[in-house]
């Protein structure tokens, strides 16, 4: 397969197909990720694209889904998203699930009708990065989007019945303003309605404005005990059902994954449990991104 640079991928997208329709991440200016920051944005080639459409059907016949990398396909017209989705179904007639990355803004350039098409062609789940329902810390780094534009691109995703999936970063808004990033990161996922919730935890960056921050002392980030009250308190104000929470990221200090609200007490007191330290969390030199 035929890739520029290093691809970046949900974990749940490990068996997937990558094809790679762009390179890097047409926002690309978030304070906090450096995933994309030694790429220049652009959008492959349809001539580069079959040819990892065309590399897939000879040597991944077994792998049943596709991922379309990199940052946000969805950024790639209706007309140029059909025709890959053809492609795929007449090259990988066996795959049955497309996903891809989608920003809000990628999202919202799209219609519901848009995406009910895509649907029918294969497009199974997106991804998204809240990060933080608070305002204040989405314009801190420079996010581009506030809760309610962020919310208006998750009803497009499910008015259309595609399976949304949903990242925030706990850590995102410092020691400063800890609670108010986990309350109102809570009140958003409640109005976005995500099938699955991913809460991560920020790991600063070298590479990154934010990571630069960190590094000199103007940042502080919460240690593991603040991120556990913000995982507590984003648990404990999420108002979906049915939503599967994970926090079982690498980058997290206490694996959690279960079901809104069904799991909700039993995730609360392994929370409160590890809180009053009966419990061990994943060591720093283990943690990862």
């Amino acid at each position: 397969m035929n890739y520029d640079g290093d691809i970046i991928r949900p974990p749940s997208e490990a068996n997937s197909i990558i094809i790679q329709v762009t390179v890097g991440c047409s926002h690309n200016r978030c304070t906090f990720c450096g995933a994309y920051k030694d790429k220049k944005f652009r959008i492959r080639s349809d001539e580069e694209i079959l040819e990892n459409i065309a590399f897939a059907a000879q040597y991944c016949r077994r792998q049943k889904r596709v991922f379309l990398a990199d940052g946000d396909a969805l950024i790639l017209s209706q007309k140029r998203l059909l025709t890959i989705f053809n492609q795929i179904k007449e090259h990988l007639p066996w795959v049955n699930r497309i996903a891809t990355y989608g920003n809000a803004k990628a999202i919202r350039s799209k219609t519901i009708e848009d995406f009910e098409e895509l649907k029918k062609k294969g497009l199974h789940r997106i991804y998204m990065g809240l990060e933080s329902g608070d305002n204040q810390i989405l314009a801190d780094v420079d996010k581009g989007e506030t809760g309610d534009s962020m919310i208006s691109a998750a009803q497009c995703v499910k008015k259309a019945g595609i399976f949304l999936s949903v990242t925030v970063l706990l850590g995102l808004g410092g020691v400063k303003r800890s609670l108010q990033h986990a309350q109102e990161s809570a009140r958003v996922l409640s109005m976005m309605q995500p099938r699955q919730i991913a809460a991560l935890c920020l790991m600063p960056l070298s590479n990154t404005p934010l990571g630069t921050s960190y590094e000199a002392g103007n940042f502080q980030l919460p240690n593991a005990h603040g991120m556990l009250l913000e995982l507590r308190e984003l648990i404990k104000n999420i108002d979906c059902d049915p939503v599967q929470f994970m926090a079982n990221h690498a980058s997290n200090y206490l694996p959690l994954s279960g079901r809104l609200v069904r799991d909700r007490a039993a995730m609360l007191e392994s929370v409160e449990q590890a809180l009053l330290g009966n419990q061990d969390l994943v060591p720093e030199h283990f943690r990862a991104l």
